[in-house]
């Protein structure tokens, strides 16, 4: 009878062959978390467009205000600001991470040379030996516990460059809003400047007429608040745009006495409100993204949990030299060599690996969370200026109608209070609602533009790298 047996020196080949067969890649396959989203923003029904044509955001979508001014700024934030700078940095660790994790798949090599005095208690001559040896280690990735690894570490450099373009985009819209606030409040700084003007006037008149005993010291005490109330209201004013200021300084890297920006006399120009789709809003908001692939960097780290459950299989060898003589070191006498594998498993951990898989559980579950969070705030953001796009243009005409009336009434009350048939009160009560529908107005316009700018960062999305 003929004798099938495999021979022991191909035993443990066989059995490796066997266990790089049968292995399995551990933990659950990546399923990107159901997200339900409706077929249309509920904002966006009624939302009639300016223009049929759609409006094409490109990559730097602030152009669309036509502003030079803005344009330098934000130019110079894509160079300098901070925040760029850090996750810039972010994305390089976590590229060098990945790296660092696919360097599992190859053997390490290392060598050593050694040179050791030796002595003993038997009253032998103390002796030296040399050795010159190198080594090689080989973990082979029987169960999957490397490629988890790297799955989980290319997940991780997808969320890191997603959170660059997410940092930039939210840096460019943060400038950009402050750049606007800071064109507002130059508006409101010029129409203080002339209402402070306007109402030193109307003092003089009201102190003529009293010295003509045709007005009352009421009317002067009046007139006087009003004038006094709002040069403290330039005063604040002032203030705020200096901050404003010395923030847009910070943004593009500059300390804020390296920036002072000249007053203008109107707000950027109110670009088209361009149109979103809530699944195009998936996939291509910055943040959206990133939280999707920490999902999937959490669930490739359940099958690395899974893994230290099963043995490591690795091959390892070494060759080398042993002498006591350095100069015959390397004769062939000398020489050494070890080649095998080898198979470590932990019986007993105390449940070490069930708390490590659970820990991994509960971070995907962390992830999955903050996924579905992170998409219910980005729809409620592109609401919330889907609304204010439509209803601020609707406030703005009443605004400006109620300006209008506003202008009527103050130009009727002080060709009364001249004719003498209107009292000082009336005059300052059509001027206070004056200059608070022209504020008002301003407002409006600034919070347009805001509203604007959150929706073409959010259409901006796709372009970011």
């Amino acid at each position: 009878m003929r004798n099938t047996a495999v021979p022991r020196e191909l035993l443990l080949p066989s059995l490796l062959a066997v266990c790089v067969l049968c292995a399995c890649t551990p933990g659950p396959d990546y399923v990107r978390p159901i997200q339900e989203t409706p077929q249309a923003f509920k904002e966006a029904a009624n939302w009639k467009q300016a223009s049929a044509t759609p409006i094409v955001v490109e990559e730097k979508w602030w152009k669309l205000f036509n502003d030079p001014v803005l344009d330098g700024l934000e130019d110079q934030l894509n160079i300098d600001n901070q925040n760029l700078k850090l996750a810039e940095a972010q994305y390089r660790a976590a590229r060098a991470s990945l790296d660092s994790a696919r360097s599992a798949f190859f053997p390490s090599l290392s060598a050593a040379a050694s040179r050791t005095r030796s002595d003993n208690a038997v009253g032998l001559a103390p002796g030296t030996n040399y050795a010159a040896t190198a080594s090689l280690a080989w973990e082979i990735d029987v169960w999957g516990r490397i490629r988890r690894n790297v799955d989980s570490g290319e997940a991780r450099l997808q969320a890191s460059a997603a959170d660059l373009a997410a940092a930039r985009l939210s840096s460019q819209a943060l400038l950009a809003q402050s750049y606007v606030a800071l064109r507002a409040s130059d508006l409101q700084l010029a129409l203080l400047a002339r209402t402070v003007a306007a109402y030193e006037r109307f003092l003089e008149l009201t102190r003529h007429r009293q010295r003509a005993g045709v007005a009352s010291p009421l009317d002067v005490a009046q007139a006087e608040t009003q004038l006094a109330t709002v040069q403290a209201q330039r005063i604040d004013l002032a203030n705020q745009r200096a901050q404003t200021e010395h923030a847009l300084a910070v943004l593009t890297g500059r300390p804020p006495a390296a920036l002072s920006l000249a007053i203008a006399a109107a707000l950027p120009t109110l670009p088209a409100t361009p149109s979103l789709l809530p699944s195009t809003l998936l996939e291509q908001r910055p943040d959206i993204i990133a939280a999707e692939r920490r999902v999937a960097a959490a669930n490739a780290q359940i099958g690395v949990a899974e893994a230290a459950w099963f043995p490591v299989l690795s091959l390892g060898g070494s060759l080398g030299y042993r002498n006591a003589s350095l100069d015959r070191l390397f004769d062939l006498p000398s020489r050494f060599w070890s080649l095998g594998p080898s198979l470590a498993m932990t019986l007993i951990d105390g449940g070490g690996r069930s708390a490590a898989l659970a820990l991994a559980a509960a971070g995907y579950e962390q992830t999955v969370a903050s996924y579905r969070q992170t998409v219910l705030t980005a729809f409620q953001e592109v609401e919330d200026n889907l609304g204010a796009a439509r209803l601020l243009e609707q406030e703005a005409a009443a605004q400006a109608r109620a300006l209008a009336a506003a202008r009527r009434t103050r130009e009727i009350a002080e060709q009364q209070y001249r004719a003498g048939i209107a009292s000082a009160l009336n005059v300052v009560t059509a001027q206070g609602a004056e200059l608070s529908a022209e504020v008002g107005a301003i407002a409006i316009a600034n919070r347009r533009l805001q509203a604007t700018i959150q929706l073409l960062k959010n259409a901006a999305g796709r372009l970011a790298p």
